[in-house]
């Protein structure tokens, strides 16, 4: 959950839009920084190209193409940049050194120090992290993660496949690599790749043959076979492994490939540890066309029929929120209970530090609010981007566009809870 650091940072400030509008002949979506201080939005100016502005100052270089800009935990923000035909991320206006025939799909690391995006470089395809791609490359690569030491877990096919070659596919193509290092064993697919967290093991969920799967774990797979899997998570606790899987009768979670829950259910996914690491959440389906949170193997009583969204514990541990859909309506179930008000959208709840309150960005017939414990801010935006807590839980920082102006403001959350 992001949060301001100090109260000091909870002054009001304001950025004018117009220039955007005066200056550039197109500009994309706008993004804002986790502490609401910049605001920066894609621009493009005659021949000059692509480039960021960043409130009222322009990136002092300009590219080809500009996209999917980003703030970072940290703050920092980056962008995929193409220039000369080469492709690569640029970081505060500064590209890295290394360019690559294709970039995409950049992530920060969950405390924003490092970077990682996968390449395409002299025909293959690898990682780059912080400007540094891997010496090794494969034929294709997938999904991967990245934790706050820097590492990264990629899957990757390893062989390559003539077209029709059903026999070679049933031989297993695709591999975890590490850090550049490559599992020994091959698999007919690899899904899902995770890090413990001391970022000393890595696990994906991986599949055998036709209709078997099973979880491996620094290229061992478990015993245990199982008619389908969902991603995995490490017990922060145990280091073990916990995973949903298909069995007989339905769908239950494993840790370490033996039962862990022992209810089946009709569907079970999006598992997630507390902080504590003392009790596990995820999203579960109890009855035919129904769906709730699953609680250390107890579903809540409450069922919706459109969706359930993965879980969020409030840092104490004790509560959880997780976005809930019924009769195409939105809205946020804290604890089993869902909120009285639907909205048209959603965005995910967060706790304030003492998990006495929800907040969650709302929309409603094309306009943006804030909403806390189901009661709605009486102000709508043409903007809003998520709210965030004070660290006494007494204030919220509103981020959003008015008009001409970006504003970020601290509301007193008693100002809502009317």
């Amino acid at each position: 959950m992001v949060q301001l650091v100090n109260r000091d940072r909870l002054h009001e400030s304001e950025v004018d839009l117009r220039a955007v509008d005066e200056a550039y002949e197109a500009r994309h979506e706008p993004l804002v920084s986790p502490d609401g201080e910049r605001i920066a939005w894609p621009v493009k100016s005659g021949d000059e190209g692509w480039s960021l502005w960043v409130n009222g100052r322009r990136w002092p270089d300009a590219f080809d193409v500009l996209w999917h800009a980003m703030f970072g935990p940290d703050g920092r923000l980056a962008a995929l940049v193409k220039k000369d035909e080469l492709w690569t991320v640029a970081v505060e206006g500064v590209p890295w050194d290394e360019k690559f025939d294709f970039v995409w799909n950049p992530a920060f690391s969950p405390d924003g120090l490092h970077i990682a995006a996968q390449v395409k470089k002299d025909g293959k395809y690898t990682m780059a992290v912080d400007g540094k791609s891997w010496d090794e490359g494969y034929v294709s690569t997938r999904e991967f993660t990245l934790d706050n030491a820097g590492n990264v877990a990629v899957s990757a096919q390893v062989e390559r496949l003539n077209e029709g070659d059903v026999f070679r596919f049933l031989e297993g193509t695709w591999g975890l690599a590490v850090n550049a290092g490559l599992w020994p064993a091959k698999y007919l697919n690899v899904y899902g790749p995770v890090l413990s967290p001391d970022g000393k093991h890595a696990a994906a969920q991986v599949r055998l043959d036709i209709c078997d799967y099973t979880i491996a774990e620094d290229g061992q797979p478990w015993d245990s076979r199982f008619g389908c899997i969902w991603e995995p998570v490490y017990d922060p606790k145990e280091g073990a492994i916990v995973a949903p899987v298909k069995v007989p009768g339905g769908w239950t979670l494993v840790k370490g490939g033996n039962p862990f829950w022992k209810r089946k259910y009709g569907q079970i996914w999006r598992p997630k540890f507390s902080p504590d690491g003392n009790r596990v959440a995820a999203v579960a389906s109890p009855a035919f066309g129904k769906w709730t949170v699953a609680v250390d193997d107890t579903p809540w009583t409450c069922l919706f029929s459109d969706a359930v969204l993965e879980p969020h514990f409030s840092a104490d541990s004790r509560r959880i929120a997780a976005i809930v859909k019924e009769e195409n309506r939105w809205t946020i179930a804290v604890d089993g209970k869902a909120w009285h008000e639907t909205f048209d959208m959603i965005w995910d709840p967060v706790f304030n530090p003492d998990a006495s309150h929800v907040a969650a960005k709302v929309e409603r017939n094309g306009s943006y609010s804030i909403a806390i414990d189901g009661q709605i801010w009486k102000d709508s935006l043409e903007r809003l981007w998520p709210p965030v807590f004070s660290p006494d839980g007494e204030q919220i920082l509103v981020k959003g566009i008015a008009g001409d102006k970006y504003f970020r403001k601290a509301l007193p959350v008693s100002q809502i809870l009317r």
